[in-house]
């Protein structure tokens, strides 16, 4: 149990944080983003408030040092952690019927691991693979016809919804090949720490890819909350949609990985 709650923490916390200044509610904060109810908005907001603190505290702070690192690093680490991400967007791509996609992202993931050096380079798409497009069990619920319930903020790991949340279980009960190979059993090449530290150095690098994004959305913004969960619902739906239309969002392709991831 205790390796559970570690691991949903840790899989979905910094790709989904998002900190706000939950002061003076006004009539945005009234308005939902499409049909998605903001059920308990007021412990949303509070939830807000602390992730807040903690971002200011903790995340920021390490997602700025490691912007420090010479470029090269950074993208090589970026490339790396969406290698590691195509073992959970396969399933998905089966899962939704998309088998050509997943045939595509298999041989994306050999490719980059072998040739590419454990995913640090994308040789893939330089050899002409399709760019890659991440999708997980709250996407493929979303197309199964599951509704996405109520809108949620959740501690530490940020902006979700009922579906998507229930969804990012999937990874931890056998849908993560990853941790399936790290966490769940027992191996001599890997460990629970290589899981950890993967899940968290993705969310480092979001957030670091992010920071001055997340400033002016804050400053721009008569509500940051509402704001944030317009833009989160917006680009779900778009992701369950397979839609191309632009979202004012962050330059990064998915709020889950953590992330969900």
């Amino acid at each position: 149990m205790k390796k559970i709650l570690i691991t949903s923490l840790i899989s979905l916390m910094l790709a989904t944080n998002v900190s706000a200044d939950t002061d003076g509610e006004n009539n945005l904060s009234k308005k939902n983003s499409g049909e998605v109810k903001d059920c308990f908005e007021n412990v949303n907001r509070a939830t807000f408030k602390f992730n807040q603190v903690l971002d200011g505290v903790i995340f920021e702070p390490v997602a700025k040092a490691y912007r420090i690192l010479p470029s090269p690093v950074r993208a090589g680490t970026g490339n790396a952690l969406d290698n590691l991400s195509t073992l959970v967007t396969i399933p998905n791509n089966i899962l939704q019927g998309e088998f050509k996609k997943a045939g595509v992202n298999t041989g994306r993931f050999i490719v980059n691991t072998t040739v590419g050096v454990v995913g640090i380079f994308d040789v893939a798409e330089k050899i002409g693979f399709p760019e890659y497009e991440k999708e997980d069990y709250g996407q493929t619920l979303g197309v199964m016809g599951v509704g996405p319930g109520c809108y949620l903020v959740l501690p530490v790991l940020g902006p979700s919804t009922v579906r998507d949340t229930a969804g990012s279980f999937a990874n931890i009960l056998g849908g993560d090949a990853w941790y399936n190979v790290t966490v769940a059993n027992d191996t001599q090449h890997f460990s629970d720490f290589d899981y950890y530290a993967s899940r968290a150095s993705s969310g480092i690098d979001f957030r670091a890819k992010n920071i001055d994004s997340f400033e002016n959305l804050e400053k721009n913004s008569i509500d940051f909350y509402a704001s944030v969960r317009s833009l989160y619902l917006q680009d779900r739906q778009q992701k369950i949609a397979n839609s191309n239309a632009i979202t004012e969002t962050q330059n990064d392709s998915d709020w889950e990985e953590i992330e969900a991831q």
